[in-house]
């Protein structure tokens, strides 16, 4: 086990380069627990919409994200966990555009990024933890042994983006996905609170053209690196 305590992997970066398919696969080759971040935010926002709160009321948003009650189920081989909200799966749901659009808002308020904190740190179990967000290893997991930081360039984001809705049978315009890429891009890296950004010892990895596997073997090999670094 490398680092003390409970080992965690961060894959910190903005939407669309790749961290929510390689984290889960990461996850699933070391046999350890996932967390996608994201999927917190996407809950309290979709949460936010079908309850009628504004999303930029910041207490009642706060308090919804305390008492959210969600549940994450594991699905085999790789595949995105199944979601519930108060009992009701809205896995896919979340993935719509409105709800990212949401999550990106509620984001950006420091009484629910204050709100989730702790939950977010109780998927530190053994024997380890693939986290998978924006601020993954410069807030919440700041101790982690080793960071990774996801990029690529938003064309190719909103291109995966676009196959990725296409798939599920969505009516989606592909200079339109763009447009919100690169404002989401621009919230999330200005927001004053945990503004998306690499931590200083992060690895960047730009995945533009670059096929799932071998982004994931490429972390695999930073952490066997990492640890064999250790046992010098």
């Amino acid at each position: 086990m490398c680092g003390e305590g409970v080992p965690v992997i961060t894959l910190d970066g903005p939407g669309g380069a790749g961290k929510g398919t390689v984290s889960r696969l990461l996850a699933q080759e070391l046999g350890w627990h996932y967390l996608d971040s994201g999927a917190l935010y996407r809950l309290v926002g979709l949460a936010a919409l079908e309850r009628g709160i504004s999303l930029t009321d910041e207490a009642a948003l706060a308090e919804l994200a305390r008492n959210l009650d969600a549940q994450f189920e594991p699905s085999d081989g790789g595949a995105e966990p199944r979601i519930y909200l108060q009992g009701r799966e809205v896995t896919a749901a979340l993935r719509s555009e409105n709800c990212g659009e949401a999550a990106s808002r509620v984001a950006a308020l420091g009484r629910v990024r204050h709100a989730l904190l702790e939950r977010q740190r109780r998927f530190r179990r053994p024997p380890g933890l693939v986290a998978d967000g924006r601020d993954m290893g410069t807030v919440v997991f700041p101790d982690a042994p080793l960071k990774i930081f996801l990029t690529a360039s938003a064309e190719e984001r909103a291109r995966r983006r676009y196959k990725q809705l296409k798939d599920k049978g969505m009516d989606v315009r592909l200079d339109d996905l763009f447009k919100e890429i690169e404002a989401r891009d621009a919230r999330d890296r200005n927001r004053s609170q945990a503004p998306l950004k690499a931590a200083a010892e992060a690895v960047e990895i730009d995945t533009t053209g670059m096929e799932i596997a071998e982004v994931v073997q490429r972390v695999l090999a930073l952490w066997r690196e990492r640890c064999a670094q250790e046992s010098v």
